[in-house]
């Protein structure tokens, strides 16, 4: 049943477009994530949607009685009220049913009371709608889902006027999940919970009775609730029906089909125009030319792909290898003032590995990385860095930048012998374009300072990438591009996270940080998952296979990086020899022609000799070369 239809909603900003051409339905068991580029105008489209924002053209129909939740914080809670009872407030329409009912029933036990049998069937027909809208189980509803956003029962009559901003967003969402709107429109819902909480709330939104439209960054959490996508650009949408992963696949296909209709038109296009610049002026072809021309000018020109707007778009590159011992870390007990968080932490990390740190909130996972780089005395134990390793930290804080600085400065003033269009280029690449690079990094957007801080990491051309948080801040599509910078990266990567998708597709290795210390899963955070979650033995004998498989695939992956990322390095090198040898020898052939070399028999054997070995090492290189070259190849085919 279609719960709500949108067509062509267009949105404007004062003469600015936001977005136009809009369209899509809601049906009532819809699971619709909406995703675009930051700034394209989602939150105000679920605005418009739950009518507290204005439209410029197009029609919204809502189907009648239907009612529509939308979170805005600290939406509907009373600071006055405890947590409990503010949640309860949600049902007061089933107390006031259950009053009734209490008042039938007393008037049933009465043997002299008249119309026994109208009260009897006017007290089955109450009972049963309480029933059916879960009247006997809305209190444990309710404790279920404080539960599950983290409130235990301790603080269950606290004020809420006592609880921080966080704490009140999650209470709020708490609330409208409990009021069982039709269309629940969700705003970023993964912002201020942590992973157990996140999970939680994936499990409930499954199982929820009504329709969910969520917009959020969150990749894992999408793939997880959402079976169709909803892309939002400035000129149109489109609708995906699959969850996130199966989007990106469909959407890189389109990409594909679209550049490859735009190529052809342009090369129709060039072929035209360049009929009618060689036969406008013959007497004898200029009205076939005209012809062309007109047919030329009223063409549906196609707009390039992919240029709606800027992407962010860089790699990570090493300037030496470090040595196959990056990091090791023995019976480490981390915290502060000698107040243990954590121990014993044991780690061995090797080049080319990508290592994911995951542990509750406050065990001390970002103090373990800055205890590993010196900036914090680890209480016991030892870390030990391995030969020619060259270290490159992201801190969650961003606290690597100077506030009093403007973007260019923060840059150029690291490298101020490159040219200033070089750092401009550098910072075009992370959406730092025109006069935005003049602007004061004490007033950028947490997203801003984030790729500011990575623009300097990739600049730095370190082997090993300590990183904490690194997509915090980011939107979706800057943080795809950093995740493809990480997994095509040459050198090592140690990272701390609650990104259940960047450590899905980047770690090797997971280590769980506890109290008691470290436990290392060797795969990425689904194997991690399926070994630390219970499972009943017939879903297990009934999946063991598919877990088998894959398990094997997995590995068969995770060899694959690695291999391909040993060959590419060992190409680049042999070019790198190729290269010098080439200098080499064009120096030797200057030398050979200067005229006091040319008289000298003795000088030009020497001379001829060593050119003769360059030539068979090049030879012998080159051999090499075309083998791995062809072995990359195949890799990637």
């Amino acid at each position: 049943m279609i719960l709500l239809q949108a067509q062509n909603i267009t949105k404007n900003f004062g003469t600015k477009k936001l977005f136009s051409n809009v369209s899509f339905e809601i049906q009532d068991n819809s699971r619709i994530g909406l995703v675009g580029r930051n700034g394209v105008g989602k939150s105000t489209l679920l605005k418009i949607i739950s009518d507290q924002e204005s439209y410029n053209s197009g029609n919204i129909a809502l189907k009648k009685d239907t009612n529509i939740g939308y979170l805005a914080q600290d939406s509907g809670l009373n600071s006055d009220s405890e947590i409990f009872s503010e949640m309860e407030h949600v049902f007061d329409y089933l107390k006031k049913q259950e009053k009734e009912m209490h008042q039938l029933e007393e008037k049933l036990a009465d043997p002299t009371v008249a119309d026994y049998d109208q009260i009897l069937k006017e007290y089955d027909r109450l009972q049963t709608t309480f029933r059916q809208e879960n009247g006997y189980g809305y209190q444990s509803e309710i404790r279920s889902v404080l539960k599950g956003f983290g409130f235990d029962e301790e603080v269950w009559h606290d004020q809420i006027s006592t609880l921080s901003g966080g704490e009140r967003s999650r209470l709020a969402m708490a609330k409208m999940l409990l009021e069982h709107h039709d269309i629940l429109l969700l705003d970023e819902p993964t912002n201020h919970l942590d992973i157990n909480t996140v999970e939680w709330l994936e499990n409930y939104l499954k199982g929820y009775r009504g329709a969910l439209v969520i917009v959020s960054h969150d990749q894992y959490f999408l793939d997880k609730v959402v079976t169709e996508i909803v892309e939002i650009n400035q000129h149109s949408s489109t609708r995906y029906s699959g969850n996130y992963s199966f989007y990106l696949q469909e959407k890189k296909k389109n990409q594909e089909v679209a550049w490859k209709h735009y190529e052809e038109q342009q090369a129709e296009i060039k072929k035209t125009e360049e009929y009618i610049q060689k036969n406008i002026v013959r007497a004898s072809t200029t009205k076939m030319a005209q012809s062309r021309r007109k047919k030329l000018e009223h063409m549906d020109v196609l707009d390039k792909p992919g240029s709606d707007q800027g992407s962010v778009h860089f790699s990570f590159d090493i300037d030496k290898e470090s040595g196959n011992d990056v990091l090791l870390v023995k019976d480490a007990a981390i915290g502060y003032d000698n107040q243990i968080m954590s121990e014993p932490i044991n780690l061995d990390v090797k080049k080319g590995e990508r290592v994911g740190i995951i542990g509750p909130n406050g065990i001390g996972k970002s103090t373990f990385l800055k205890s590993i780089l010196g900036k914090i005395p680890m209480i016991k134990g030892t870390s030990q860095f391995g030969a020619n390793v060259q270290i490159g930290y992201y801190d969650q804080n961003l606290k690597g930048l100077n506030p009093k600085k403007d973007v260019l400065h923060e840059i150029w003033d690291l490298y101020p012998r490159l040219d200033e269009q070089v750092i401009r280029n550098k910072l075009g690449a992370f959406l730092f374009s025109g006069d935005d690079v003049l602007k004061p990094v004490a007033g950028l957007s947490g997203g801003e300072k984030a790729r500011l801080m990575l623009t300097k990491l990739s600049m730095e051309n370190d082997n090993f990438l300590v990183m904490d948080e690194p997509t915090n801040h980011l939107d979706i599509d800057s943080k795809e591009v950093l995740e493809d910078a990480l997994k095509s990266f040459a050198g090592t990567v140690l990272f701390v996270s609650h990104d259940r998708y960047l450590l899905n597709t980047l770690a090797d290795r997971i280590v769980d940080i506890s109290s008691n210390g470290s436990k290392i899963y060797l795969g990425d955070y689904d194997y991690y998952l399926e070994k630390t979650t219970d499972k009943p033995v017939e879903e297990s004998e009934e999946k063991s296979s598919t877990v088998s498989e894959k398990k094997v695939e997995y590995q068969q992956s995770k060899e694959q990086q690695k291999q391909e990322r040993k060959l590419r390095r060992q190409v680049d090198e042999l070019e790198k020899q190729l290269t010098e040898l080439e200098d080499k020898n064009t120096a030797i052939q200057k030398e050979m022609t200067k005229d006091e070399n040319l008289t000298s028999y003795s000088k030009l054997a020497d001379l001829q000799k060593e050119l003769d070995e360059n030539k068979q090492q090049q030879d012998k290189i080159e051999e090499e070369w075309t083998e791995k070259s062809i072995e990359l190849e195949d890799f990637n085919s």
